[in-house]
């Protein structure tokens, strides 16, 4: 295990070790389904006690990164999605990445644009938009429930484009260019329907994201609600100073 701690560092030595090995599932070091040793024995690897190797498994365990089976042991799980705070789709960053996106339409249709729907997009009040959710996945894997509004006079959408494609792909495939987002991260537990959808149990940690996205006209096309597992996804930011 190529992993050395810091004696001298105030960093824990078990936080050490999981930062270590969060960033070998990651970069694909350790992919998915690799069996670790027992604890007693990577604990001796690295020179570590037993109690210390056990507090970082069963971190990584909480950060759904690893798994602990019976008779099997203990085995690499898929690693989180990691997203840059970029104006791109869910879709294209998991298509990029080799994470094979695939989505359940699970509502669409259109109604009247209220008044906060209307301010946010820019449109009369009662102006006509569609409205749909979906669930994503990556691989077999629920990662995000996305609920967003565009209106009807942007584009021309149905349930059977959404299966097949991301919604960035269809604004494209019809010219409009993407140039601006408006943007709000947090999160929150997940309500029981959410924790059903995503695969996780009520009250699991969600991280959500608010957007209202802007074309090269300065036109409002979209407005999107989404909510993804913090188990299986996280935001990743690069700040410069000047």
């Amino acid at each position: 295990m190529p992993i050395r701690v810091d004696r001298t560092s105030p960093v824990p030595l078990y936080f050490q070790v999981a930062q270590h090995l969060e960033q070998m599932i990651e970069s694909g070091e350790l992919p998915m389904g690799t069996r670790l040793d027992n604890e007693a024995d990577l604990a001796g690897q690295l020179g570590l006690s037993k109690p210390t190797m056990r507090r970082a498994i069963e971190y990584l365990v909480g950060r759904g990164l690893l798994v602990r089976r019976r008779g099997i042991g203990t085995q690499v799980v898929q690693a989180k999605v990691t997203r840059e705070i970029e104006l791109t789709s869910l879709y294209d960053d998991l298509a990029k990445t080799g994470r094979n996106p695939s989505t359940t339409v699970v509502s669409f249709g259109t109604e009247p644009a209220s008044d906060s729907l209307a301010a946010k997009l820019g449109i009369p009040a009662g102006t006509p938009v569609y409205v749909f959710e979906r669930l994503r996945y990556a691989g077999a894997d629920p990662l995000a429930l996305m609920r967003n509004h565009v209106p009807e006079q942007v584009i021309r959408l149905s349930a059977a484009d959404l299966r097949t494609q991301g919604l960035y792909n269809l604004f494209r495939a019809s010219g409009i260019s993407m140039r601006i987002a408006k943007q709000a991260i947090g999160a929150r537990a997940a309500t029981a329907a959410e924790a059903r959808a995503l695969g996780e149990k009520p009250g699991a940690p969600l991280l959500t994201m608010e957007r209202s996205a802007y074309d090269e006209q300065g036109r409002a096309v979209e407005h999107g609600h989404h909510v993804y597992r913090a188990s299986r996804y996280s935001f990743d930011l690069t700040l410069t100073g000047w």
